[in-house]
């Protein structure tokens, strides 16, 4: 796992000290990497998820460094897990969600350009074990975000469980099956 060089940067970027969801930035994100590893995810996607956030997300806005230092974090962790860390970071989650949920292949909005653009089918199968792992584990570690959220991801997800590796798709049922309808 390439976590070493990519737990450097993010420790060098504030993510050690910045709250989150079960502590800090750092340990989710770390948690975010082992779980896509215990689904059978290769280096590269276990990379991305552990920098998932670097550039920031829809859903969390605190960069740790700007877009226009990609070559910086592709040369820590790799140019495809880049890829996926920039694909993740600009998604424009409220045009992408409800297309994850009906549309093959799937339409992006990037968050940060507005430009649209079909991903790989091997990038977006990434993206989707990502965004399952990243939110798995928040909703883990906030019962309050998992109480308002956790139906909704649950419809989104198992949408998706095309997308999904079979142990997201079981840890998806196990976490969120409660909240089906």
């Amino acid at each position: 796992m390439m976590q070493a060089p990519g737990n450097d940067l993010l420790r060098a970027r504030g993510a050690a000290g910045m709250p989150h969801p079960g502590g800090t930035l750092l340990e989710h994100l770390n948690r975010v990497a082992r779980l896509l590893a215990e689904w059978g995810a290769d280096e590269d996607v276990q990379a991305a998820g552990l920098c998932h956030a670097m550039y920031g997300t829809d859903g969390f806005d605190h960069a740790l460094m700007g877009t226009d230092e990609r070559a910086l974090l592709a040369a820590t962790i790799g140019d495809r897990a880049e890829v996926l860390v920039h694909l993740y970071g600009g998604c424009d989650r409220t045009a992408v969600y409800p297309r994850l949920a009906t549309d093959r292949p799937v339409l992006f909005r990037d968050r940060f350009t507005g430009r649209e653009h079909t991903p790989p089918d091997r990038d977006l199968r990434a993206f989707a074990a990502i965004t399952v792992a990243n939110e798995l584990d928040v909703l883990a570690h906030n019962a309050d975000l998992a109480d308002r959220h956790g139906a909704a991801l649950h419809r989104l997800f198992t949408a998706m469980y095309d997308l999904l590796p079979a142990p997201a798709r079981e840890a998806c049922d196990r976490q969120l099956g409660r909240y089906a309808a």
